[in-house]
């Protein structure tokens, strides 16, 4: 099976601009790719999961790959996708987060010895000449053509600047400079990228006459048709100070039923035979559970290593076998003075462990049964407790946290 196949059989591909030369090119290790991250925060996130799947999986074929930071698109914001426009950065932070993207982008991708690059665009276009733009770049570009693309239509409608108008050139532009510095044959990104994709193609044919190849990766959807990847928390981050290696592994272990077969494909390096395999024989609770405690184990050991998605799965077989307690669930510590004559309520614990967003939300869940604490339901809003032991508070079926007295 060549590289491509496995590709399609996985559910990753698309869209592409020509599948044929597209195939033949990562096939036999002759792509020189470049995947574009925007570094608006200091960590990766579960968004970008795929496209960092692809990059290890086409260096492993012995292709290679360019990351590209946006230093210089950061400093205006993609539209494509949003109806807002994105708030502006200044350079340090673009520079603290790119450095950050390096760091987790290492577990991923080998950048030794000439095997992959990480370029910032910034390099280039904060230092292009306007007039210049306009008449070399500006030029090849249909605004006609560019209004006629979902990403702009998305905003049209609130309000579009020039200033995001300008960022499908921009993007266009790395292209073009990428395959002229690097010989980069091959643009990959989301499927909402398409438009900003086919651009660079066009730029590089009607300023070079030469052929580059764009293709698109599926988003990692849910059943439901949204994006995976969020919690009640926010983002699901690849950095382990902003969710750690357990909430990591709670988000891959509790994913839906209909999801899980999916993600296996699309972003473990499992065998598709093994996966397929799997799928076949998902004809009970059991099996659901063991497919997403494999995911769970896998996806980990990716982004935090073996030692650690070992060390999560026996702490989640320990919580859920019998709502024990393990040293790596989520703990909270009071302080006295998060309490109130010595005591402090359900609904404001349950905001402090950062369980409900707010003390609206906590009463909900409290008056739909769903929090337990030490294996109590509790369904009074006002219940109070004191910290004479640890408070180990469930949310639903999954959610486990534990309180202590600092």
């Amino acid at each position: 099976m060549t590289l491509y196949e496995e590709l399609k059989r996985r559910g990753l591909i698309a869209q592409t601009t020509d599948e044929a030369e597209i195939a033949e090119l990562i096939n036999n290790g002759k792509a020189t790719f470049y995947i574009g991250f925007d570094p608006t925060a200091d960590s990766l996130h579960v968004g970008h999961f795929m496209a960092l799947c692809l990059m290890k999986r086409m260096q492993m074929a012995g292709n290679k790959p360019i990351a590209l930071v946006g230093g210089g698109t950061g400093m205006i914001g993609d539209p494509s996708g949003k109806t807002d426009m994105r708030k502006m950065l200044t350079p340090e932070t673009i520079q603290h987060n790119c450095e950050c993207f390096k760091k987790q982008m290492s577990r991923f991708i080998d950048f030794s010895e000439g095997k992959a690059l990480m370029v910032n665009n910034g390099d280039w276009l904060l230092s292009l000449n306007y007039v210049d733009v306009l008449r070399e770049v500006g030029a090849c570009f249909s605004v006609n053509k560019m209004l006629s693309f979902e990403c702009y239509k998305q905003r049209w409608e609130r309000g579009l600047t020039f200033l995001e108008f300008n960022y499908m050139i921009m993007q266009s532009y790395d292209f073009y400079k990428l395959y002229q510095d690097y010989g980069c044959n091959m643009q990959f990104g989301g499927d909402d990228q398409w438009a900003n994709m086919l651009g660079g193609t066009e730029l590089i044919r009607k300023k070079l006459g030469k052929d580059a190849y764009a293709m698109t990766i599926t988003l990692l959807l849910n059943s439901e048709g949204k994006k995976m990847g969020k919690t009640e928390k926010g983002a699901v981050w690849l950095d382990a100070e902003k969710t750690s290696p357990y909430d990591f592994f709670q988000y891959w272990r509790n994913v839906g039923d209909a999801d899980v077969i999916k993600c296996l494909k699309m972003l473990t390096f499992l065998p598709i035979e093994q996966i397929e395999d799997m799928e076949q024989h998902l004809d009970s609770g059991a099996a659901y559970n063991n497919a997403k405690e494999i995911l769970a184990y896998e996806l980990t050991a990716l982004v935090h290593g073996k030692e650690e998605a070992e060390k999560q799965r026996e702490a989640a077989r320990a919580i859920f076998a019998g709502g024990g307690i393990s040293d790596d669930m989520p703990t909270t510590a009071l302080t006295a003075e998060d309490l109130t004559d010595g005591a402090i309520g359900i609904l404001p614990l349950l905001v402090k462990t950062k369980l409900c967003p707010s003390i609206s939300e906590a009463r909900r869940l409290v008056q739909q049964g769903g929090v337990t604490v030490n294996d109590e339901k509790i369904t009074d809003p006002k219940m109070q407790f004191t910290l004479d032991g640890d408070l180990i508070v469930k949310k639903g079926k999954k959610v486990f946290h534990k309180v202590t007295k600092a």
